[in-house]
């Protein structure tokens, strides 16, 4: 069974939501709704929409603010906003595009029109997160910023070790978004044609250690944005000692320093983009090759291991 496009609109008029949600599901769509901002970015932390129909005017939290807050949440910020609103004249049409919107619908709202928009905005959003899927599957750190430094995607692996080593309630901190904005903005200036800049490094404390990562400025991709390569070499040399040294697999090796680094096994799954289950299944490989019968063993042993070879 096909799974239908799900469509978050966001509005506080009840007969603007009862009318939409006719119109949409009549579409062969399915639709969720939200009667504020707040409410909509409660939503989207719950369950991903394909596409947001956003009233611009509302009490509270207006629609520009709600697209301003939805776009720097990185897992999030490839959602497609399109904005409703009675107001056309340009100022407001600007306004919804600076905020991150894609397009714009005035009121009162031409369903043929408003369906005919939604099937393109999802078509392209479809084309473009799959190009970033696929460059995740090769297995890549990518991630691209704006002139500013300001995150615009990133791969979800790039994602996962962002958002587990600077975690933060809507994804990464904001003070360790801003010096991670800065440095990639200095990375990018001082890189000439041709030859390519000394990598921009992030040491982040962990514990009683540091973790280091690493970004390398690759090039433009389209105007106003540009890519950077992610990685981290420290733990690169960690999982490589713990796995010579223990007899264990690239996997296992990486399971085993997240246990180390006291991490449980759901948050090592979203790290490296496994299950739980799986996680559970390389630990009792690692039990078996350590001779342990428990975590906080295998923890103190990849420990003293590491810090023999320090």
């Amino acid at each position: 069974m096909k799974r239908r496009d799900m469509i978050l609109v966001v509005d506080d008029t009840p007969d603007t939501l009862g009318f939409l949600t006719e119109a949409i599901e009549q579409a062969d769509l399915t639709v969720l709704v939200a009667v504020d901002g707040e409410s909509a970015l409660d939503l989207v932390g719950q369950i991903t929409p394909d596409l947001i129909l956003m009233d611009a005017v509302m009490p509270g939290l207006d629609g520009f603010e709600t697209c301003r807050r939805l776009k720097q949440i990185p897992h999030l910020s490839h959602i497609p906003v399109i904005f409703m609103t009675g107001l056309s004249d340009t100022e407001h049409v600007v306004k919804g595009l600076e905020a991150g919107g894609v397009d714009y619908v005035t009121k009162p709202i031409v369903v043929d029109e408003l369906i005919a928009r939604i099937r393109v905005h999802l078509t392209n959003a479809r084309v473009a997160y799959g190009a970033r899927a696929a460059l995740d599957a090769t297995g890549r750190f990518l991630l691209a910023t704006d002139g500013e430094g300001r995150l615009l995607w990133c791969t979800p692996q790039a994602e996962r070790l962002l958002c587990g080593l600077l975690p933060g309630p809507d994804g990464v901190r904001p003070e360790a978004a801003s010096s991670l904005a800065a440095g990639l903005v200095r990375l990018r200036q001082s890189s000439s044609p041709g030859a390519s800049a000394e990598p921009f490094t992030l040491d982040l404390p962990d514990g009683e250690g540091v973790r280091r990562l690493e970004f390398t400025y690759l090039s433009p991709a389209n105007p106003d944005e540009y890519l950077f390569r992610l990685s981290e070499p420290t733990a690169g040399r960690q999982e490589a000692i713990l796995r010579d040294a223990l007899g264990l697999t690239a996997r296992e090796a990486e399971v085993l320093l997240w246990i180390a680094n006291g991490k449980p096994n759901r948050d090592i799954g979203e790290i490296l983009g496994i299950s739980p289950r799986t996680v559970n299944k390389h630990l009792e490989q690692v039990f078996a090759k350590l001779g342990v019968e428990n975590r906080a063993s295998a923890a103190a042993l990849a420990i003293r291991t590491l810090a023999a070879r320090a």
